[in-house]
Order: C-alpha cells, then sequence, then structure tokens
C-alpha cells in the first residue's frame, strides 16, 4: 500500500485516481504523517442471488388467531 501526502494528492489528484484505477491500488492520504484518507480502486462486485437465503427468517404460522387469542382478535378487525 502506497502513502502520499495531502499536497501531493491535491497537486495531482486526477492524474492520481487515474493511476489507482489502471493499477488496482490501494493509496492512504496523510496530513502530517498520520493517516487521514484511503483512495480505493472501485471493484463490481457480483453476486448472484441464492434461492431460499431468506427462507429461515420468515416464521409462519398456521393459525394466524390464536397466537393473539379471541378476544384480540375481534378486537383489531
Amino acid at each position: 500500500m502506497k502513502t502520499m501526502a495531502i499536497s501531493e494528492f491535491k497537486a495531482y489528484a486526477l492524474k492520481i485516481l487515474n493511476d489507482v484505477a489502471k493499477s488496482q491500488e490501494t493509496i492512504v492520504i496523510t496530513k502530517r504523517g498520520k493517516p487521514l484518507a484511503q483512495v480505493v480502486p472501485y471493484r463490481i462486485s457480483v453476486t448472484k442471488p441464492t434461492p431460499g437465503k431468506l427462507a429461515d427468517a420468515f416464521v409462519f404460522e398456521k393459525d394466524i388467531i390464536t397466537p393473539l387469542g379471541e378476544g384480540f382478535w375481534e378486537a383489531c378487525q
């Protein structure tokens, strides 16, 4: 990982961004020797949807009236 002073980055920002895009290398921008920001190349992540991934996220009740109670069900209608 390459480091660079903020003054140098400011002077050559467009060239540096093009270099990062071509080399796919991350650059850390420093201010007075301390890390300030990180320039990371953009990567497209293609994730295919997985069928059934949320299958365990839902709870299906066979009888929707019983969990509430008969009286509460009448009040909610």
